[in-house]
């Protein structure tokens, strides 16, 4: 019998499309790997099981089959987007346990494509930080379970890279993308403002938030990416030769990126020379201040999202967050320092087409109660080992994580790729290089 399990869902899909596999025997592969393993990786909130079973079915009989991009390929969703049916906690006690009535856009494209939901994954309350664990569950890395998956799309990293589901959906506002994917050896893309629909909470953090894919190769990332898009994110025909700078500086002032990540860009950087890009080590000129437009940004999107919760059923973290933030929420929906940033970065970015950097500073932190240690515990916590990601939020530019090199744990560590509006096909086509030259393991071993 052949297991599904482990496949990839380019080639999950293909064996439904040929008849070789039915959606409810892949579907319920998966559901017994959740199961058994996800008592230890913490990446569900909800398993659907029953449903999941039930909606694998109906890809079957559909009369589309044989050409959907995704046919009977389970997937996981992040709990701050809505499934119909199911209630949308995003991490929090002070949410409704209602049941949405209708699909996010992004979750009803994927089931158009015929992907079936297995469950919904657990987030940091109001996804707010990069570690995931709160009063609905803690997600781990399941390279090494004694560290946080990250955040805040902790759940669905976790589960794509425990093998529990070969896909999962996510989103992006300060590196909730890119974060977890980096600690958990997978690939992903945020993608451009206006690329996928966004729709997250209450105005997606002023436009920062995007919908992104996690998976574990980037044929997959690519295919997930074109679905979610509506549109086709072709690689280019020809290979193509691209001007890459490399750079190894926080852009947050006063944090330094560790030896394991300093390592990895220097040597991904090599390999891509080597394969014939034009490849130098120069810094974007990051201003002092994007430290303080981060935090503002970041705690002015909290206090955004908390308005009409009940305060009370917050955790502290949380509501200092939200408080901090309410004197910049003008600030940042007027949306001028995030003009200012992007002016001063666009002449590195007509110098550049790709810019290479360290995904994080350091391993992510200890899987710990952080939902219940004090607001700025947490902030250093997150500025410490992520100052690298939020830059490509504020600008709204795409910014992918791809694997490269290991920490000496044996964990995973990664390698960021950034591009000005409009080179998603073009960062995916580099990471695929990176890939072809340097493949990956692409789940944790967890058997």
């Amino acid at each position: 019998m052949t297991s599904w399990v482990g496949r990839t869902a380019a080639e999950i899909a293909a064996a439904v499309r040929e008849k070789r596999a039915t959606p409810r025997e892949v579907v319920a592969e998966h559901l017994a790997r959740i199961e058994r393993l996800d008592g230890h990786v913490g990446a569900f909130r909800v398993v659907r099981a029953e449903a999941a079973l039930a909606e694998a079915d109906e890809v079957a009989s559909r009369g589309d089959l044989a050409e959907l991009p995704l046919a009977g390929v389970p997937v996981a969703v992040k709990d701050n987007l809505a499934v119909r049916g199911e209630s949308m906690r995003v991490g929090s006690a002070a949410t409704p346990d209602a049941p949405a009535a209708e699909d996010h856009v992004t979750v009803a494209r994927l089931r158009a494509a015929g992907a079936v939901v297995v469950g919904l994954t657990n987030v940091p309350e109001l996804c707010v930080f990069g570690t995931t664990e709160g009063v609905h569950g803690t997600a781990r890395n399941p390279w090494d379970t004694s560290r946080t998956a990250g955040g805040s799309s902790g759940g669905s990293a976790a589960a794509v890279a425990a093998g529990l589901v070969p896909l999962a959906l996510g989103n992006d506002g300060m590196g909730s993308l890119r974060i977890p994917a980096a600690n958990c050896g997978l690939v992903t893309i945020k993608p451009g403002h206006g690329v996928v629909p966004a729709g997250i909470g209450d105005g997606d953090w002023f436009g920062m938030s995007e919908n992104g894919p996690l998976a574990t190769t980037v044929e997959d990332t690519r295919l997930m990416l074109a679905v979610l898009a509506g549109t086709e994110v072709a690689a280019p025909k020809t290979p193509q030769t691209y001007r890459i700078a490399v750079s190894l500086r926080s852009p947050i002032a006063g944090v330094t990126i560790s030896k394991p990540y300093t390592d990895a860009a220097r040597e991904a950087a090599a390999l891509l020379m080597k394969a014939g890009h034009q490849v130098r080590r120069a810094d974007p000129p990051y201003p002092m201040s994007l430290g303080v437009t981060s935090l503002t940004h970041w705690t002015a999107g909290t206090s955004v999202d908390a308005r009409g919760l009940d305060t009370g059923l917050l955790t502290r973290r949380t509501r200092v967050h939200a408080a901090v933030g309410r004197r910049f929420v003008g600030r940042a929906r007027s949306g001028e320092d995030r003009e200012r940033l992007r002016g001063r970065l666009e002449p590195f970015f007509a110098e550049y087409d790709v810019l290479l950097t360290p995904a994080l500073a350091r391993r992510s932190p200890r899987s710990a109660p952080w939902h219940e240690r004090g607001w700025l515990r947490n902030v250093l916590a997150n500025t410490g080992y992520s100052p690298l990601t939020p830059p490509w939020n504020l600008t709204g530019w795409p910014a992918m994580a791809v694997p490269f090199g290991t920490l000496p744990s044996g964990a995973p560590t990664a390698v960021q790729l950034v591009g000005r509006p409009g080179s998603e096909a073009a960062l995916l086509a580099l990471a695929e290089r990176v890939e072809e030259l340097r493949p990956w393991r692409r789940t944790a071993p967890l058997d």
